[in-house]
């Protein structure tokens, strides 16, 4: 199910949403255009695109693995996995990395709806009260290895 926000956001509903997140945990800082989620060691986020996205968002749910999930609105498919427990895992964060994925942590900043950008809000596809969890990184590895490798063996049948 997804849970979007209307595009004009009243401050009511953004001083509920800032406090439903630091309720959680997290650090989040109001911008001029909503909410930015600050990542540490306990929260980072991992984005994906395209058809990788797509694959990603097959294998957890198929695993039942998947957690909260952005989605950044635009021409291609985005989509911020926030995971936890980067700090024990460069292996896993290297893969992602080399796979395409983009890695938010130590600081950076991920837009939390409803955060409007300048292709439309960023919203929730999974919100975390939906989630059963925040999944580790080492999840989002394995599902960006799993789809990588469905990838390429599509690829390589094809010729």
């Amino acid at each position: 199910m997804r849970t979007t926000f209307p595009t004009s956001i009243s401050a009511a509903e953004v001083t509920a949403a800032a406090q439903d997140y630091t309720e959680r945990g997290w650090t989040v800082a109001e911008t001029a255009n909503g909410l930015c989620l600050i990542t540490d060691a306990e929260i980072s986020g991992i984005e994906v695109r395209g058809e990788l996205a797509a694959d990603v968002r097959r294998f957890l749910e198929a695993n039942d693995l998947a957690g909260p999930v952005i989605v950044i609105p635009g021409v291609e498919r985005r989509e911020i996995h926030l995971v936890t427990a980067v700090a024990k895992a460069e292996m896993a964060i290297e893969g992602l990395k080399a796979a395409g994925a983009v890695v938010y942590t130590d600081g950076a900043g991920i837009p939390l709806p409803p955060t409007q950008l300048s292709a439309g809000s960023a919203s929730w596809s999974i919100a975390p009260a939906e989630a059963r969890w925040v999944p580790p990184v080492v999840a989002l590895g394995a599902a960006v290895r799993s789809a990588s490798t469905r990838r390429r063996a599509r690829l390589t049948l094809a010729c």
